[in-house]
């Protein structure tokens, strides 16, 4: 079966995202990923919008600063993109935002029939059903608690790629894509719409 997996924060760029299939080590990142058992590209992606707030948190070891999670239970929308890809693909990419090797199959029968299924305590273990297109359903992956992280102002060369992703994704414009960003809990202090706006527009191609 094929699934829809759901991106809100730097997987938005599709060639941020080819790395957790194919391998390789994204712009700005630190760290080089090992790719998914099975490296074909997307069946196909979508852009859509979620019911629920992307938010910046944490302290990434290959970024810096903050990154984007998901909180499925708070007012507003969050920009998402759907690439639809193998339930096998799907392990392999939720273990490798986890720092694990892919390798293992995930068990979908509890998400997929109560919409929701924690794996752990890890930053990306709460599996979450969060639509269906095209008779497939749109999974994603959050921290199980979103309110335990701390919120944290994401690094620049974060922001430039989810930037980029906004702009393949959803055609927005710099104005546009600053505007989402700095409306994102966690962006402040460090990021405001002034402070964002030459950042995104430097990005965009």
């Amino acid at each position: 079966m094929q699934v829809w997996y759901a991106s809100y924060g730097s997987n938005l760029a599709r060639d941020r995202f080819l790395c957790y299939l194919e391998g390789g080590r994204p712009a700005g990142a630190t760290r080089t990923y090992p790719g998914a058992r099975n490296t074909s590209p997307p069946t196909a992606d979508r852009a859509m919008t979620l019911p629920g707030e992307m938010f910046f948190a944490w302290e990434s070891p290959t970024w810096g600063g903050g990154i984007a999670f998901y909180d499925s239970g708070a007012t507003g929308a969050t920009l998402a993109r759907a690439y639809l890809v193998t339930e096998q693909q799907f392990a392999d990419v939720a273990a490798q935002e986890m720092h694990r090797p892919p390798g293992e199959d995930l068990d979908l029968s509890t998400v997929l029939s109560s919409s929701r299924h924690d794996l752990g305590p890890g930053r990306y273990e709460s599996l979450h059903l969060v639509g269906e297109l095209d008779g497939q359903p749109v999974l994603t992956f959050t921290a199980p608690d979103p309110e335990v992280l701390q919120r944290n102002s994401p690094a620049q060369p974060y922001l430039e790629v989810v930037a980029r992703g906004l702009h393949e994704t959803h055609e927005l414009g710099a104005e546009e894509i600053a505007a989402y960003l700095a409306d994102r809990p966690g962006a402040g202090p460090g990021w405001d719409v002034e402070a964002l706006r030459p950042v995104v527009t430097a990005a965009l191609p």
